[in-house]
């Protein structure tokens, strides 16, 4: 692959997760990224979400919620979620503190929000590189069967764009391919490091 990836969404824990799950067992240079003030998952009731800093484990997470009602989050997917990620990384990273880790050539947000706060925050870096970085969205609820299926249609479009001579000069043929062929709109940006 030619590529260096990023996958992002709110809590990096469903969308983004399940995307770099799948990435990384294909081969692809990834990573994944929460762009949340902290981390949230669904507790007992909507007022009561668990909330986590970015940094905490995983394993610590699902041992946790294991501890407080394992009947409940296994049922709603929430421990076979963490068990995922914990066998990918060891923990939610924050998208932006994530400068250390280099730079990537494209960007998948899952949340038109998401996507904003990408391309405002590498508008607000330092451009020493001047190197292009190509941020697009595709809008996946967060549910694991929405993620799951966001997952897919984020490889194909990957695949694609792998498949160009060169995406600065294809980006317009391959999203709008991709448009009219799985019926679901991409936002995207060309932004610079």
């Amino acid at each position: 692959m030619k590529f260096r990836y990023a996958m992002v969404c709110s809590s990096n824990q469903n969308r983004s997760m399940e995307a770099h799950f799948i990435f990384k067992r294909q081969g692809f240079d990834v990573s994944s990224y929460g762009t949340g003030t902290h981390v949230k998952l669904p507790g007992p009731s909507l007022r009561e979400p668990n909330v986590y800093e970015f940094g905490t484990p995983y394993k610590h997470m699902l041992d946790e919620l294991r501890r407080k009602d394992p009947e409940l989050y296994k049922r709603n997917g929430i421990l076979p979620m963490l068990k995922r990620n914990a066998s990918v990384k060891l923990a939610p990273q924050r998208w932006q503190e994530n400068a250390a880790d280099g730079i990537f050539d494209v960007v998948i947000t899952f949340e038109e929000k998401v996507f904003d706060m990408v391309v405002e925050d590498l508008h607000n870096r330092d451009h020493v590189l001047l190197k292009t970085v190509l941020i697009v969205n595709l809008e996946v609820k967060d549910n694991h069967e929405e993620a799951a299926i966001g997952a897919r249609l984020t490889l194909d479009f990957c695949h694609e764009l792998e498949a160009v001579e060169s995406w600065e000069e294809s980006i317009d043929d391959v999203i709008s391919g991709f448009e009219k062929h799985h019926r679901r709109k991409l936002l995207y940006n060309i932004s610079f490091y």
